[in-house]
């Protein structure tokens, strides 16, 4: 016999996955529990003869071959059931700890448990009557909310249109989803309204509403749920002395509190929005004085803080010193300034107050119009702002009455603009739950564990001396993402908000070394090459630390924002905050910083959604326009994507497309400079793969492409090693190192001649490179007449072959005659050289002249083609050339 259970009290998602085991294997038995909620019960009273459920006590007897639990992972002692019974258990909420490893275990994060039968019923392409429809789409709508519960997933919505199209019945679902109060209900739900306690935990109200309901017979989760939608609180906690123990049933409407994590510490569980949990007053700990109802109230507060994030407010989302226009601007400067800068619209200020905001709407259609207007005529006029400790909960609703997208942020003190708030901010903290806000993680230790101890020890003199002269520091871009990717480097960058060419001044007049500043840049380098010894003592107060770890310079970045006059320029740069500095960064996975000064140390900063894509595996452009400004964005886009086997996001993909030809524009030492950061990848050939597929190489020249059989001849230029000293290949071609010169050639060399030739001149390839790579076609022409050729052919025609021409050649060639050809000639014929040289014929009589040339060619030949083994036969062979001419 097989049977069907789910837990106690049952709701209708508990009800409806009872159905759904059911239809999927209509031999087992599904065994309603004693206790299901009253509008359960009612919509069983009414429709249960279409129903396949049995009860209890129709059980019939026998042994019980296998149990599937559904919406529970709680097995219930029922006779029949025995250590033999294979017991399978189908849920949507987390494995428990205490699970037993015999049990066979399926778990999905869903809104829903129906959803998974409803799932595989569509698979098994099964119809259902309007009954069991229905009680599928209740069970779905009561755990989600009717859809609307931040753990609803697409896969429960999509449940939900397929039960609608095979005849669930909305109307019925909306009767028995609301179901009116009992009147035992009703007197209960007046004590918990009399007696309700409003808490503020962490910025969120939660409302705490405790009783005694006797021999309440009824759920109390109808009666939670009014309290909800009257009081409208963050967080509800219902608390009542039943007669099986204290009842705790929890509703939360917000996602920065999970009341199943709340519930779960008294032993109950539930979803992140709805929970419960039953509380036996022999477990509870206290003096005795006081009622179980009591303690347990006492003890939710007590462990409410740790389990309520704080409410998000203006201050941690906003962007700091903004631009602000007074009103006589004229409309031609605000439209270069919108232009420069990117941004939608500017606080208009006056005596150091906020009159208006100047929309990029307002100043194009003047613009459209020729208007010589002031922004005080274009502007929309009010006093529209808000201060930092405001909620995004006030800001939004700023933002509807106003009809403003951008609200200026001032002190509450002084009344001064100290910054802005957009409705992109907005938008992007209330999109996802997992909203990441300054501060809110801590990697020190992961920092501190990453580095070695000589430059963690710089690091933190840096943030001292930052700390004394109140400048907030931060490392920033690809460090912290290698850093949470468990994969760091020893390389970083300092970003200041300030004047960081203070700061290094500060710092080498404190510890020693030279500083060489950018003022138009705001940079500044500190070069400590040459106290490296005084420096590891000055830092610690003893010799403890490896100088050998110091790096020999520091690079010191004052925040800052960028702008592009024209598509493909170098950027044009201003001092600025954090923020704005990490927005002009490239993808978002590039935006996070971590703060190093005072009580912030060791801070994550991550304004931009970097941490989230890091987690979704994406490669996410962080604007529009970001591929116009700079196309070679495009390139580095996919070395991350392949460095880290992530994806390029949907609309990133589709912006490259749009701005793939805008390549053609830049330098190309610009594109040089990302194939060789491409080269030297751990699997470059995948990145050249990629880059082909996606047409950025044909965007650099047409003719440029790559094939997968390369693969293995680049990687081994890539690699080359030990061939250096028997070839005698050189470490360098000019400034270009020899394996990455090597992996040009090879994939030049792969191509026709021309091609190749003007892809080489394209990317700037070094002079050098550009002969090696004509040596190579030359002597690729030459191959077939070598080849029948004798070794003697071979080495005359290759002797003024450039030798990383040949090795190119020898990588390409992996096997056969063509391999063989160029070996033997770089490590034998090459060297192979006569005894007798001009001293010898000078010596013999022989004037100098073009008999010198002949004589030796003839005798060296004849080595190479095997005419002659002994000194013997060379000195023979000498004589006779001696005597032809004589």
């Amino acid at each position: 016999m097989r049977i069907i259970l789910t837990h106690e009290q049952a709701d209708f998602d508990a009800i409806a996955a009872l159905l759904g085991a059911y239809l999927l294997d209509e031999a087992a038995i599904p065994l309603l529990p004693r206790r299901v909620n009253r509008n359960v019960r009612a919509f069983l009273t009414l429709y249960g003869a279409d129903l396949p459920f049995v009860e209890g006590r129709d059980l019939p007897p026998g042994p019980i071959e296998s149990v599937t639990l559904v919406d529970t992972q709680g097995l219930v002692t029922l006779k029949g059931i025995t250590h033999k019974s294979h017991i399978r258990v189908i849920d949507h909420h987390p494995p428990k700890a205490d699970i037993s490893p015999d049990w066979e275990v399926t778990t999905e994060h869903l809104g829903a448990c129906t959803t998974l039968f409803v799932e595989s019923l569509l698979e098994h392409n099964g119809a259902l009557n309007p009954v069991h429809a229905t009680l599928l789409l209740l069970g779905i709508y009561e755990d989600t909310g009717s859809l609307t519960f931040a753990g609803t997933t697409p896969r429960d919505v999509r449940a939900v249109a397929s039960l609608l199209e095979m005849g669930a019945n909305l109307h019925t679902a909306g009767e028995f989803l609301n179901p009116p109060l009992s009147v035992e209900q009703r007197r209960l739900y007046d004590r918990l309204l009399h007696g309700a306690e409003s808490h503020q935990v962490n910025g969120q109200n939660i409302v705490l509403a405790c009783g005694e309901a006797g021999d309440l017979a009824e759920e109390v989760s109808s009666i939670a749920h009014k309290l909800r939608d009257l009081l409208d609180p963050d967080a509800l906690f219902v608390i009542v002395s039943t007669s099986e123990g204290i009842r705790m049933v929890a509703r939360s409407t917000t996602d920065r509190i999970n009341v199943a994590e709340v519930t779960a510490h008294f032993g109950g569980g539930g979803h992140e929005r709805a929970a419960a949990a039953l509380i036996h007053p022999e477990t509870l700990v206290g003096d005795g004085g006081e009622s179980p109802v009591v303690q347990v109230h006492d003890e939710l507060l007590k462990v409410l803080p740790g389990y309520v994030r704080p409410s998000i407010n203006v201050g941690q989302i906003m962007s700091r010193r903004p631009l602000v226009l007074s009103p006589q601007t004229t409309t031609q400067k605000a439209a270069n300034l919108m232009q420069r800068y990117g941004y939608e619209g500017y606080p208009v200020v006056e005596n150091g107050k906020v009159i208006g905001l100047l929309t990029r709407r307002a100043v194009d259609r003047a613009v459209a119009h020729k208007l010589t207007s002031l922004v005080a005529s274009l502007m929309e006029a009010g006093e529209v702002t808000v201060v930092p400790q405001d909620s995004l909960e006030h800001l939004q609703t700023l933002m509807a009455s106003s009809g403003w997208g951008q609200v200026p942020v001032i002190s509450p003190e002084t009344g001064e603009v100290i910054g802005i708030v957009t409705r992109t901010d907005l938008l992007k903290t209330l999109s996802t739950s997992e909203a990441q806000l300054p501060g809110k993680q801590n990697l020190a230790t992961r920092l501190e564990a990453a580095l070695p101890p000589a430059r963690l020890a710089l690091l933190k003199a840096v943030a001292a001396a930052a700390y004394e002269r109140r400048l907030a520091v931060y490392i920033v871009g690809g460090f912290v993402r290698d850093l949470i990717l468990e994969r760091p480097s020893q390389d970083f960058d300092v970003v200041v908000e300030g004047d960081a060419i203070a700061l290094a001044q500060a710092l080498a007049g404190q510890y020693g070394g030279r500083v060489v500043g950018h003022s138009r840049f705001g940079t500044a380098k500190w070069c400590i090459a040459d106290i490296h010894n005084h420096l590891v003592h000055s830092l610690t107060g003893a010799d403890s630390l490896d100088p050998a770890k110091l790096p020999e310079s520091l690079d010191l970045i004052g925040a800052r924002t960028e702008f592009y006059d024209y598509p493909t320029a170098l950027p044009t740069v201003e001092r600025s905050s954090i923020k704005l500095d990490l927005h002009r960064r490239d993808f978002t996975i590039n935006t996070m910083a971590l703060r190093l000064d005072g009580r912030h140390y060791g801070e994550l900063y991550d304004y931009w959604g970097g941490l989230s894509d890091l987690g979704k595996s994406l490669v996410r452009v962080l604007h529009s326009l970001s591929f116009v400004d700079d196309p070679t964005r495009m390139l580095r886009a996919v070395r991350f994507e392949q460095r880290f086997a992530f994806q390029i996001e949907g609309r990133t993909r589709q912006l490259m497309d749009e701005a793939r030809p805008l390549i053609r524009q830049v330098s190309g030492d610009r594109l040089r400079h990302e194939l060789d950061l491409a080269l030297a990848e751990e699997k470059p050939y995948a990145m050249l793969a990629r880059l082909q597929e996606l047409e950025l190489l044909a965007a650099i020249h047409p003719d440029l492409s790559w094939k997968n059989e390369l693969a293995t001849a680049v990687d081994a230029a890539l690699q080359v090693k030990a061939d250096v000293t028997a070839w005698k290949l050189p470490e360098k071609v000019r400034h270009t190192p020899l394996a990455r010169a090597l992996a040009y050639l090879v994939w030049l060399g792969s191509l026709p001649q021309d091609s190749s030739l003007a892809i080489a001149t394209r990317l700037r390839l070094n002079g050098d490179i550009i002969a090696a790579l004509r040596g190579l076609f030359e002597t690729w022409q030459k191959l077939p007449e070598l080849l029948a050729g004798p070794p003697s052919l071979a080495a005359a025609r290759l002797e003024n072959t450039p030798v990383i021409s040949l090795y190119a050649l020898y990588l390409l060639y992996p096997t056969g005659e063509i391999r063989r050809l160029l070996q033997d000639y770089a490590l034998v014929w090459k060297n192979i050289q006569p005894a007798t040289n001009g001293d010898t014929l000078l010596k013999l009589g022989i004037p100098p002249g073009p008999a010198y040339h002949h004589i030796l060619y003839t005798l060296r030949s004849a080595w190479l083609d095997g005419k002659i083994n002994t000194s013997q036969e060379e000195k023979a062979l000498l004589q006779d050339l001696i005597n032809r001419y004589d």
